[in-house]
């Protein structure tokens, strides 16, 4: 039987999942190589949860170690499709694409504009290409489901020369939001006809409008570096920041990395990046890293709000959005007024429906490689 290879390269770990080929992929085995550096780890969540520590390993060995990992749960069945996250699909790609060498030149081209992504997901193409010449490679979105935005929506202020050339917001986690949208469509139709905000609060962070099924706004825009603060990025900055740091003798290279490696929770803090961390430290600074990311996530889901002209629904998904109930708890605290109240004891145990006000909140586990594994079972199952 036909089996199905999903790989998610992001900056600091490789998600993977195997799959059985149908029309809806039956889930075999499911994991990630976390902390890619010194200490990786290869972490198993399905069938069964074990951590193997696998050392040293960047992109490359880490992509080595999963195709090794991923053998006994294979057995006999011959991997025919292997399905790959890209975070930036331009203007180009509206939807899965098979990579062939055209495709993967055009997604070389937008590596300026995902820096931090798209090279580690090209080099995961790479791998698996070479590991499975014989299988068909697809290429699945970031940007896609954000496809569509009215211009004003797109658009800067700058002169629109430069907007004809692609400079406009494009959107990211567009497989987050096209899993919780489905999710939604099938078991709370209702809500899915609606106004809803669903908020990906993870290491990356980013909120999205949503009616009637399609995006009509992001947080995120040219880049992944717009909109909510995330671990080490920064999140919505005045330009004029970027001007004054090249006026002070600062490379690209050099705020670059100050932008996406340095910023963010972890910069705010100067403690640690991870949300875990912060929440149990009794250190003034990590209790205001947390205050500016809980304001900044309050601020957005207003202007989600207004463009929508409503709600219906708030949905949480992501690492914080899936796992934090003082997280969730501390953004929607205050915002009786727009109809949103926590279920005190639901919100703790994590349970899908947290609310008990007029607008229902609901916290929905974010399955990106299914997404993926869908889009392969379409090209490869008769």
């Amino acid at each position: 039987m036909a089996g199905l290879l999903t790989l998610n390269a992001g900056s600091s770990s490789i998600k993977f999942g195997v799959y059985l080929a149908a029309p809806e992929p039956e889930l075999l085995l499911l994991g990630q190589v976390e902390n890619l550096g010194p200490v990786a780890q290869l972490v198993f969540s399905h069938p069964e949860k074990k951590t193997v520590e696998i050392g040293p390993s960047d992109h490359v060995t880490a992509v080595q170690a999963i195709l090794e990992a991923i053998q006994p749960a294979l057995k006999d069945h011959v991997v025919t499709g292997v399905g790959h996250r890209i975070v930036h699909g331009g203007k180009t790609f509206t939807g899965p694409v098979e990579l062939t060498d055209h495709v993967m030149g055009q997604l070389e081209t937008l590596v300026p504009l995902a820096p931090l992504h798209q090279p580690h997901n090209l080099a995961a193409v790479r791998a698996a290409q070479a590991a499975f010449p014989d299988a068909i490679q697809i290429g699945c979105f970031d940007t896609s489901f954000h496809q569509g935005h009215p211009f004003v929506n797109d658009a800067f202020a700058i002169p629109r020369r430069f907007y004809e050339k692609g400079v406009r917001r494009y959107g990211f986690h567009g497989l987050s939001y096209d899993y919780v949208t489905d999710t939604l469509t099938r078991e709370h139709p209702i809500l899915a006809r609606g106004r809803v905000v669903i908020a990906h609060l993870g290491n990356g962070a980013s909120m999205c409008a949503v009616k009637k099924g399609k995006s009509i706004g992001s947080t995120m825009g040219f880049s992944a570096l717009d909109g909510l603060p995330m671990g080490t990025r920064c999140g919505q900055l005045d330009p004029g920041v970027m001007l004054y740091l090249m006026e002070q003798g600062h490379t690209v290279e050099a705020i670059t990395h100050i932008l996406y490696k340095k910023s963010g929770l972890l910069g705010l803090s100067e403690i640690s990046h991870d949300m875990r961390t912060l929440l149990a430290s009794d250190d003034p600074r990590a209790a205001e890293a947390i205050d500016y990311y809980v304001f900044r996530i309050k601020r957005e889901l207003g202007a989600m709000v207004a463009i929508m002209g409503g709600l219906n629904a708030v949905v949480f998904c992501g690492g914080i959005g899936e796992n934090s109930p003082d997280i969730r708890a501390r953004v929607l605290d205050g915002l009786e007024f727009m109809g949103l109240s926590l279920d005190a004891v639901a919100n703790a145990a994590n349970e899908q429906v947290i609310s008990d006000g007029d607008v229902p909140v609901l916290v929905i586990p974010t399955d990106e490689e299914r997404v993926i594994a869908r889009a392969l079972a379409a090209r490869v199952v008769p």
